[in-house]
């Protein structure tokens, strides 16, 4: 395909890549030209066959040539705009509309890197589009590449939900050992501004439970009422993929509650670090408080200063002061524990 530098890393409608699936083959690769055909030709004729169309909407002219060549269900175009975008399958008439949020190739543990693809499908036609490269339609698209046989546009919307849950599973791998480094530090007394991360890190594993768990309502109706289009395979394999996310959401769950009573631990221990502090402050000012009130009578510049004209007194100030400096301690040490 003949890439437009100025259309986003698609062609001048929009397309990024379009693959045409014929029953027991591998997909073949199709340009603009070929899918419009294809899209224009007769319900018989397109029988035992499927395309897949994935589209960037950072080119204006996808969701343009979409409208004009395509009979997209108005729910889809409802979900490009709308502000919730929580992963979710919804049966609209004879199309499935399906919302997948997924992370982005550079992905670093931060919020914003987490973007949404929306796809629509029929029993012949898989449109999918979205605004950033996600990591998981490109693992699909390297499948179809090297020939992996799909007999559906239900198998590759699974196939991307799958994609989804292993890229999340290497998420949560690589969270788990970020923990596992903080809580090393922390039994090895050894806590840094590394500790700070747990709290965003526990900010961005929220962030995408809310996003990429499926929601249920929605995917509950489908898997008991689906399209009549859609085989029984194809719906146990959904069912499947589903369970998959499950487990794999329960596992980030449980690094959730894992950060939490780290952060909690972490914060016991500043806590007593600060009390032991301030109790070596306030041992130090009461020891220091004898002297200070002694030095303050003797130094004040006024007749009758005891001991002025002794030639001992400065040694029996000094056991004074040692002698109330002992009873404040030991007033201060004895209920230490």
């Amino acid at each position: 395909m003949q890439i437009d530098h100025l259309s986003y890393g698609s062609d001048l409608s929009g397309l990024i890549c379009g693959y045409v699936f014929v029953q027991g083959q591998a997909g073949q690769v199709i340009h603009t030209p070929e899918a419009l055909a294809w899209l224009k030709k007769s319900p018989a004729e397109q029988e035992n066959a499927f395309v897949w169309l994935h589209f960037n909407l950072s080119n204006a002219a996808a969701e343009k040539w979409l409208h004009e060549h395509t009979q997209l269900p108005e729910e889809f175009y409802e979900t490009l705009h709308e502000g919730s975008r929580s992963t979710r399958i919804e049966r609209t008439d004879a199309s499935l509309v399906a919302v997948v949020n997924d992370v982005l190739h550079d992905f670093a543990f931060e919020a914003s890197d987490i973007a949404t693809l929306w796809l629509s499908l029929t029993n012949n036609v898989l449109i999918s589009a979205r605004r950033k490269p996600l990591q998981s339609v490109d693992r699909l698209r390297n499948a179809v590449n090297h020939g992996e046989l799909f007999h559906s546009p239900t198998e590759l919307l699974t196939h991307l939900l799958r994609d989804q849950a292993d890229v999340l599973t290497g998420i949560v791998r690589n969270a788990i050992k970020k923990v596992d480094d903080i809580e090393d530090n922390l039994l090895a007394d050894r806590l840094n501004h590394k500790r700070a991360n747990l709290g965003e890190l526990r900010r961005v594993l929220v962030r995408l439970q809310r996003l990429l768990a499926p929601e249920p309502a929605a995917l509950f109706r489908l898997l008991q009422k689906p399209p009549a289009w859609v085989a029984e395979s194809d719906v146990q394999e959904l069912r499947q993929s589903t369970e998959e996310f499950a487990v794999v959401l329960s596992d980030m769950a449980s690094l959730q509650e894992r950060i939490k009573l780290l952060q909690e631990e972490i914060a016991a221990s500043v806590n007593e670090q600060n009390n032991r502090s301030l109790f070596v402050l306030t041992i130090v000012t009461v020891l220091a408080l004898p002297i200070n009130i002694i030095a303050g009578l003797l130094g004040m510049n006024v007749g009758g200063i005891p001991l002025a004209q002794h030639e001992d007194g400065f040694w029996i100030v000094v056991a004074i002061v040692a002698s109330f400096t002992v009873i404040a301690g030991w007033l201060a040490f004895r209920n230490r524990d």
